[in-house]
């Protein structure tokens, strides 16, 4: 019978649908260790499953952070412990080609129609008992002509120039001003601007007054005297505020002396035309188009795109400005996190009449009231407690906790298979020494010694040598299994034939051992090697859960799920 092509592949091997017809001369051929051990693992059911589960994870662990990278300084109380959501810029169907107003808040946006009535989507909880979609008896009842979102609470006017305010109001928040109360004075004639900012609210009249509200302690919200009966508009970051005067100039208005906005830029003394805070800066808008952003600008809120064409309106969100240019074009810039700065490009064919922009969403309505929305949708597994998305940092923690693990394995690995293959396969004195020295490392209690060393070193190293010492430790110590393991297929192995054969011809003994026996057991070693690294992933696990092990801010799975551990996330 002619000689057969073997007509196998990874599926078939894997499967078990190999070719009945292989020709007994081709089964037999010499082949060299390479060739033999991958022949055996190849045919390796449970093996290759486990291989090529492990390959896939580690490869999605290696190259998922490429495409979603993490910034271990980022903490953001604005988004703390929000549960699973994509919903943040899903405006009511109701709402559009009605839009009064919008306001986006840090989770949450609000708008009104024009008929007044109120909407509200997104992640509307601020703590377990206050949601800003209780919107109160009274503001359902009025119609609503504008709406301003602050951090926890909103600010509402109807259009009988009464304010109202719901949310978080322990703090001041609804403490409005008699003089903005109608009827008290003559100077509220008519409120034209309110804004809202960090537990504070300001609002502006017809007749130049600006008047702001809340928690004193930790804003500046007095108005310096002369300015009043001279304000055109005013912008609130978190804890300040700037005034943009009748004449142009641009002004700090509250008492302190010295903050990152009393330094205002000389070329903002007149011809100004607009102004706009972000959380740390404040941006105005100049008759000849310039842009000048001032404050602590620690998110590229200074680095102004060029344009061709002129801004006429500027609006801020958290760490982000937005304008809307004379030729109905918008362009962002600043922190791009959740694409608050990306603009759509079908944006910029549309005629755009105003843009409504805050904390990390913008709104653009054009002229035929159709409402285009960019920025943060939402965190697909949710927020922790300092506001870090949960599915960047467990991509990333996977990477981390996968390389502890395998590095670590590696390590067992090696020394497994060298003391293991010496006492298998020389035994005697060599044997006992060998299994001895096993039985007495695997005797240690592996995570109290662990718990003990991390406990000595304490905060002495960094996370980087922390995260060495573990793969170390782990390594060392978890060679053990792998050592009997090897010995117990070694001393089955060397009574062959063809290891007499080898020794006969006078092969050396590392060669017979390494390179004859060694690719024979080598399917099994996989198997118990894709074992070992799962459980070196979980003890890696279990001392960060405990909090000895890599610590946070460099994720880890077992880090994370100790962050997890409270009860608020249980809650959400």
């Amino acid at each position: 019978m002619s000689e057969k092509k073997r007509k196998t592949s990874l599926l078939s091997n894997l499967f078990g649908n190999r070719n009945k017809e292989v020709d007994i001369l081709v089964e037999e051929q010499i082949q060299s260790p390479g060739r033999m051990m991958l022949d055996n693992f190849l045919h390796n059911k449970l093996g290759m499953i486990g291989f090529l589960g492990f390959l896939a994870i580690f490869i999605f662990v290696i190259v998922a952070p490429l495409f979603v990278p993490i910034n271990l300084g980022d903490s953001d109380p604005t988004q703390a412990n929000i549960p699973p959501t994509r919903s943040m810029l899903n405006v009511p169907n109701e709402l559009k080609g009605h839009v009064q107003a919008i306001a986006p808040g840090p989770t949450y946006a609000v708008g009104c129609d024009d008929n007044g009535k109120v909407y509200i989507w997104g992640y509307t909880k601020i703590t377990d008992v206050l949601d800003i979609s209780k919107v109160p008896d009274e503001v359902n009842r009025a119609k609503i002509v504008d709406l301003a979102a602050g951090y926890d609470h909103v600010v509402a006017l109807d259009d009988e120039n009464n304010l109202h305010v719901w949310g978080n109001t322990r703090l001041g928040q609804a403490r409005i001003p008699d003089e903005l109360k109608s009827g008290r004075t003559k100077k509220a004639d008519t409120i034209i601007q309110i804004e809202a900012g960090y537990q504070i609210s300001g609002a502006v009249t017809d007749t130049g007054y600006a008047y702001f509200w809340g928690n004193s302690n930790m804003a500046d919200i007095d108005v310096k005297k002369e300015y009043q009966g001279h304000i055109k508009k005013i912008a609130i970051a978190t804890y300040h505020y700037c005034l943009l005067l009748d004449d142009g100039s641009v002004v700090y208005g509250g008492l302190e002396s010295s903050n990152a906005f009393t330094n205002i830029p000389s070329n903002l003394n007149s011809g100004v035309v607009d102004i706009a805070a972000s959380g740390e800066t404040m941006a105005a808008v100049s008759e000849d188009g310039k842009i000048t952003v001032w404050g602590n600008a620690s998110k590229g809120e200074k680095n102004i795109p060029e344009t061709e064409s002129k801004p006429v309106e500027i609006y801020g969100g958290r760490y982000h400005y937005t304008v809307l240019m004379d030729n109905g074009d918008v362009v962002s810039w600043g922190d791009n996190s959740h694409g608050e700065a990306s603009v759509p490009a079908s944006i910029n064919g549309e005629d755009i009449e105003t843009v409504y922009a805050g904390f990390y969403q913008n709104y653009a309505v054009t002229k035929s009231e159709d409402i285009k929305a960019w920025g943060l949708k939402g965190h697909a597994l949710g927020t922790d407690d300092l506001g870090r998305d949960i599915l960047t940092r467990l991509v990333n923690g996977g990477k981390t906790t996968m390389t502890v693990g395998f590095i670590a394995e590696v390590i067992s690995i090696l020394i497994g298979v060298i003391m293991g293959g010496l006492a298998g396969y020389f035994g005697g004195k060599t044997d006992m020494i060998i299994m001895r020295i096993s039985e007495i490392v695997g005797g240690l209690p592996f995570l109290p010694f662990a718990l003990l060393l991390s406990a000595i070193i304490g905060s002495r190293i960094d996370v980087k040598l922390r995260m060495y010492l573990i793969m170390v430790v782990l390594g060392v110590l978890g060679w053990t299994g792998i050592c009997r393991l090897i010995r117990a297929q070694i001393l089955a192995e060397r009574e062959k034939e063809f290891v007499l054969a080898a020794q006969a011809m006078g092969v050396k003994e590392g060669t017979i051992i390494f390179k004859h026996i060694l690719p024979n057991v080598l399917s099994i070693l996989l198997v118990q090697a894709t074992l070992g690294f799962a459980t070196c992933m979980l003890t890696e696990s279990s001392l960060s859960y405990l909090g000895f092990g890599i610590t946070p801010p460099t994720p880890t799975w077992g880090n994370m799920l100790k962050g997890a551990n409270n009860s608020i996330v249980i809650q959400q």
